[in-house]
This record gives structure tokens, C-alpha cells and sequence, in this order.
């Protein structure tokens, strides 16, 4: 059996004091096992850092851009491999998988354009024949740790800006499904990547503590669970790091009276239950303005949630796959059973899909609740799996309201023809990323992606120009030459 190790200074290494099982989730099989890298292996991959970066801090922008371009047709030829990776190890759709990839190809597109992008400022006689300009310049060694939902897409999200940056990058994607993330940086050393610019460590808490601790990383980025968000932005910062660190999220999606409900009940099918829930920008509760707009929604659902095709990845015909563990799956299946218990109306129970051909696999149909109230934990908490919850309300000022006091901030939407409507949800909404008519407002490449409250600790989001500020420190240079003949005396005021 197949086990994945370590991509260090260019060369596989394999680490195998501990391995942890990769599991198949759609057949629940185990199809290959990951060496989980001790604190020597992740200081070795630091190691190779340090000393490949000061020859790649300096070699020419546009040299850096260049391997960024061929890393792009590289993606974009090797997709169908990628993607079956995400199949056989995430479970995701055939179709969600060259979705994922796609955006994630569109920020190495972005880092394409970094010789635009460093470019400094500069003022001439800023002072009597003195000129002054600023520089974005690398960090060194910097890091990023990735989730498991999108093991493609997040790490594009970050390295390819940190490398046309100038810095060299340590990646620690998910153990659960590691293989995409080895893949794409096997595939950027044949763009041309030095050795030792770019290594992947597999590993769990050790591995993550390790990089926080070393003082030789400059930052971390990270994307999973808001506790684990605080705890690397807390750790890190208290090291002198910088970090970003994206938790989790309860996005909402505001309905009012005047919206188009089939439109609505098509792009809330999409972004409640694709990827299985298992992504952070999922629509997890719809704020129904009115009863009829509730009941409406709920006659238009049903049907097309027991309609759902549910089945392995591999079948192109199926709209949603399994989720990624069995102990994911219980805990799911836990939050279905606490709505029922704290009083919420199950209308589609997912524990009731049969899906054949898949008995062990990690399969669960999609759940949709109606008269979800505030204080129940399915709608406190980020459930991460295919189950929507339906809150009514009785005016925009209440569904507003609802979203702004809730503890996360990552994404939200509202459908209306009411363009005042949209105008003030989107004013006074206290949320990072806003949807109008949109379900899933991710931002594109040359934008920035981040939310607000307790879905991001940190100042600056991710990818975007938000990414060359994380990953450049800016310096300020005056400079002046002395005129002959025209020497000056000494000043002991401060110079103005």
C-alpha cells in the first residue's frame, strides 16, 4: 500500500515513526496511508527553507512570474489527475472538483502579475533634493496550514503569491486527504521552483505546533475551525509571527418577499448541499421574511431534495458525494438528532437517503429543517454537512438584525428586486463577504476572500492584494546625494 510522504528540498521524504490511514470515503476503504511528520521532520523542512531563500529572495521578478506561468499550463493539463485525487480521498463530484480546481488556478493567474503587483512607490524631491521611496520586500520562511474541504484550491490560495513574493513556503495541508496538495507541488518544481522553495510536510498537531513555535517561520496562514483559528492566531502572534487565521462560519441567506422563489430554491439547493456542506461559504440557514415565503420555499425543496442524486464521485450524474469521514458523518448525523430533540421541524431526513451500491461509504442525504429558532445549537454552530435550517422572521429589520448577532461573519446573501433592500442589507450587515441574488459570494482571484467577527483573526484576508501584504513587509527609503559647493551645517531640529 501507497504511503505518502514529505516533499523536502525537492526529493521525497518518508517519515514512517507514525502513519495515519487515508480513507476512500466513498467506499470507506483505506486507499493509501500519510507519514505523519515529527518535530526533527518539519525542522528539516524549515532548514531547507532557510537556505534555499535568500538565492530566490533575489532572483529577477519577472523570472519568479515566469515559473508561475508554466505552473498554470501545468494545472490546467494535469486537471483530470488532480481532480480524481479529490474524488477518491474527499469524495467531491466530478464537477465540484474541477470547479475547486479552477479557482485555485485563477490565483496562480493572479501571481502571474506580481512585477505589477511589487511595484513600489516613489516621490522625487520630497524634500530639497531628496527623493523617497517604499519597497515590498519578502519575509524569509513562511507557512501555511490547510483544511481538508478544498485540498487544491487552499493552497493555491496562498503559496504561489508567497513564491512570486520571494519567500520560501513550508505547506502543511489536511492529513484526511494530502495527495492533491503533494500532486500540485511536484507539478511546480517542473515549472521550475527551486528546491527547498516550496515543501510539504503531512502531519497533525506536532507538525502545526512545531511551525508555530520555530522562530524562523515569519507567518502563518491557516483555514479550518474557528477554536483551531484562535488557537494558531493566538500561539502565532504571541511568537511574533504574523498570521491570518479563517474560521468557520454560519452564513445566512435572507429571503425577501419580492425574490424570484425558484430562483431561490435552485441556488439554495447548490450552495446548502454542494460539497456535501462541507464547505465554509455554505448556505446553512435561510431567514424566510414572512410565512408565505417559508412555506413556499419548503413546497419547492422537498421534492428536489428527495430527488437529490447521492452516490460515489466517480458518477458523473450525481449532485452530491459522500463526507469525508465516518466520524464527520456521525457528527452531523448528532446535530440532525439535537434539532429534533430541541424542537425544530424535520422535513427531509438525510438519515433516511438509501443510496445504493455504498454501504460503507460515508454517504448522508441532504436534512432540511423548518422552525429553527436562535437558541438551538443548529444554528449556533457551524455544522459543516448536507443540512439546511429555515428560520422565520417577520421583517427585514429582524432578518438583519439576526445576522448581525450572530458570533460568525464569513458570508451571508439576500434575494430581492428591491434594490433599496440591497442597498442597506449590504451597507449594514456586519459580514465579510456579501452576496445580492448570489448565493456564494467568493471573491475572485483579485479580490480578497475574508469574514468579520469570529471568522477571521487577523487584519488582512486571503489571496487577493490582501496576499502581497501578508506576504511583503514594506521599507521606506530616503535618499538625498550632496551638491558640491553646497555643503550645509548641522540642524538639531526635527527634519521637515
Amino acid at each position: 500500500m501507497l504511503n505518502l510522504g514529505h516533499l523536502i528540498d525537492g526529493k521525497d521524504v518518508q517519515d514512517n515513526s507514525r502513519v495515519q490511514k487515508i480513507y476512500n470515503p466513498a467506499t470507506g476503504e483505506v486507499s493509501k496511508t500519510v507519514a505523519l511528520a515529527s518535530r526533527k521532520t518539519v525542522e528539516q523542512a524549515i532548514a531547507s527553507a532557510e537556505r534555499a531563500y535568500p538565492a530566490w529572495r533575489d532572483t529577477p521578478i519577472q523570472k519568479r512570474a515566469a515559473v508561475m506561468f508554466r505552473l498554470k499550463a501545468l494545472l490546467e493539463k494535469n486537471a483530470d489527475k488532480i481532480c480524481a485525487s479529490l474524488t477518491e480521498e474527499h469524495g467531491k463530484v466530478t464537477d465540484d472538483a474541477m470547479g475547486e480546481l479552477q479557482r485555485g488556478i485563477e490565483n496562480v493567474d493572479y501571481a502571474c502579475g506580481v512585477p505589477e503587483l511589487l511595484k513600489g512607490e516613489f516621490n522625487r524631491n520630497a524634500g530639497p533634493g531628496i527623493d523617497s521611496w517604499s519597497d515590498f520586500q519578502p519575509l524569509g520562511v513562511v507557512a501555511g496550514i490547510t483544511p481538508f474541504n478544498f485540498p487544491a484550491m487552499v493552497p493555491l490560495w496562498m503559496w504561489p503569491m508567497a513564491v512570486a513574493c520571494g519567500n520560501a513556503f513550508i505547506l502543511k495541508p489536511s492529513e484526511k486527504d494530502p495527495s492533491a496538495a503533494y500532486l500540485v507541488a511536484s507539478l511546480a518544481q517542473e515549472a521550475g521552483l527551486p528546491p527547498g522553495i516550496l515543501n510539504v510536510v503531512n502531519g497533525d498537531k506536532e507538525a502545526v505546533d512545531t511551525l508555530l513555535h520555530d522562530t524562523r517561520v515569519k507567518a502563518i496562514s491557516f483555514v479550518g475551525s474557528t477554536p483551531i483559528a484562535e488557537y494558531i492566531y493566538a500561539t502565532g502572534s504571541a511568537a511574533g509571527k504574523r498570521v491570518q487565521a479563517l474560521g468557520g462560519a454560519k452564513n445566512h441567506a435572507v429571503v425577501m418577499p419580492d425574490a424570484d422563489l425558484e430562483m431561490v430554491s435552485n441556488a439554495v439547493m447548490g450552495a446548502a448541499y454542494g460539497s456535501c456542506g462541507e464547505r465554509c461559504m455554505a448556505i446553512s440557514v435561510v431567514v424566510a421574511v414572512g410565512d408565505s415565503v417559508a412555506d413556499s420555499l419548503i413546497e419547492k425543496l422537498t421534492p428536489a431534495l428527495h430527488d437529490l442524486r447521492v452516490g460515489a464521485g466517480t458518477d458523473k450524474n450525481m449532485d452530491m458525494g459522500p463526507l469525508i469521514t465516518a466520524e464527520h458523518k456521525g457528527k452531523v448525523v448528532g446535530y440532525i438528532e439535537s434539532g429534533v430533540s430541541e424542537g425544530a421541524t424535520l422535513v427531509v431526513d438525510g438519515r433516511e437517503k438509501s443510496i445504493t451500491g455504498s454501504n460503507n461509504g460515508f454517504f448522508l442525504g441532504a436534512s432540511l429543517f423548518d422552525n429553527v429558532t436562535s437558541n438551538m445549537t443548529i444554528y449556533q454552530e457551524e455544522i459543516f454537512g448536507p443540512v439546511l435550517c429555515i428560520v422565520r422572521v417577520n421583517s427585514f429589520e429582524e432578518a438583519l438584525n439576526l445576522v448581525n448577532e450572530h458570533e460568525y461573519g464569513n458570508g451571508t446573501c439576500i434575494f430581492t428586486r428591491d434594490g433599496e433592500a440591497a442597498r442597506q442589507f449590504s451597507d449594514k450587515v456586519e459580514v465579510g463577504m456579501v452576496g445580492i441574488n448570489v448565493p456564494i459570494p467568493v471573491p475572485v482571484a483579485f479580490h480578497s476572500f475574508g469574514g468579520w467577527k469570529r471568522s477571521l483573526f487577523g487584519d488582512l484576508h486571503a489571496y487577493g492584494p490582501d496576499a502581497v501584504r501578508f506576504y511583503t513587509k514594506r521599507k521606506t527609503i530616503t535618499q538625498k546625494w550632496p551638491s558640491s559647493g553646497n555643503l550645509e551645517g548641522p540642524s538639531f531640529s526635527f527634519p521637515s
